[in-house]
């Protein structure tokens, strides 16, 4: 049997942090793999995971040998690159991605963003970085004499669902979901959960080429399944939460003022979110992609009043909501209900 030794960066954020537990908890992904190395900027948030038996590694960006050196001694076969939420996440990201082309791993998957693509790069800025990350993920592909071009994988994830959840405030004392999307065009927005769910299989996927050949060489774009504009948010939240919530298209500077004063969000996170909301109105987001995750997973992405359902407690106050980044806590939850209604 193939060895397959895991690294997953920026485990202390709710993305990674979820990937890595799923891994280590779901006895479908488990016997996939031998190791799981968490690559953390704060190791404390990992505590758990090392209870789980992940190895967790204190991540020091500054130099490419180093992390180079860091990936060899353990072993990484296999590395889900996540780009952290930091104000030098580009550079850090970018280091990364150059450190495991020059440790050599051979199997490289990268977390992306659905809509860099169609983002401007004078209107948005740093969706647009995603795209020169990408760049530099896939041109080790066309490089014969570079191991980490041998079987890469690109997920694009869309807006994350656990967004909503800074508004909770809001939605439960003032019954409103106030919110820079505009009045007529939609996204579709994608639970945490289901894109833990994509890269647990792709990572833990295996073919005579490294990653599964189903994989292995995909971009694949990720969207929940349901377009919805800010109205129909609401009234997906209110069937769920029995409450009628009105959604209340706000300015970009009033959004601003909303994040700054109530969420965790450092400037740069901040500037991602009002950068994807501009391209809402600009209608850049009116699709859905969601026959990969189906192909993949054999299931169901969550829909919208899904969501609200799962994350009731903490819309209503009772439960500890993390706001650090996109996504939340009770990504477990989601999991857990989701391989119940599976294949």
């Amino acid at each position: 049997m193939t060895k397959r030794n895991i690294c997953i960066t920026a485990a202390d954020g709710p993305t990674g942090h979820l990937i890595a537990e799923l891994l280590l908890t779901d006895d479908h992904f488990k016997k996939h793999f031998d190791t799981v190395t968490c690559l953390a900027l704060d190791p404390s948030k990992c505590k758990d995971l090392e209870e789980l038996g992940a190895h967790v590694v204190a991540h020091e960006p500054g130099r490419v040998s180093k992390m180079a050196n860091v990936l060899k001694k353990m072993g990484v076969d296999a590395i889900m690159v996540i780009p952290p939420t930091h104000v030098d996440k580009f550079d850090i990201t970018h280091e990364l991605i150059t450190a495991t082309k020059k440790a050599g791993v051979p199997n490289v998957c990268f977390l992306s963003l659905a809509g860099c693509d169609l983002a401007d790069p004078q209107k948005q800025p740093r969706l647009r970085e995603f795209i020169d990350l990408e760049q530099l993920i896939l041109a080790a592909k066309g490089d014969a004499s570079n191991a980490s071009g041998h079987s890469p994988v690109v997920i694009r994830a869309g807006f994350y669902a656990e967004n909503a959840l800074l508004y909770a405030k809001q939605m439960r004392e003032e019954h409103a979901f106030p919110a820079p999307l505009g009045e007529n065009h939609k996204f579709a927005p994608i639970a945490l959960g289901d894109v833990a769910q994509v890269a647990a299989y792709v990572l833990s996927g295996k073919g005579k080429h490294g990653f599964s050949d189903k994989h292995r060489g995909q971009l694949i774009v990720l969207t929940g399944p349901m377009l919805a504009t800010g109205n129909e948010l609401a009234t997906a939240a209110s069937q769920a939460l029995g409450i009628e919530i009105k959604y209340e298209n706000i300015s970009e500077r009033e959004a601003k003022r909303i994040l700054n004063f109530q969420s965790a969000l450092d400037q740069s996170e901040m500037e991602y979110l009002l950068e994807y909301y501009a391209l809402v109105r600009e209608g850049k987001t009116n699709y859905i992609s969601t026959l990969a995750f189906h192909d993949i997973t054999q299931m169901h992405p969550l829909e919208p009043i899904e969501f609200f359902e799962v994350y009731k407690g903490e819309f209503a106050g009772k439960g500890a909501a993390k706001h650090e980044q996109q996504g939340s806590g009770n990504g477990k939850e989601q999991l857990s209900k989701k391989r119940k209604q599976g294949k």
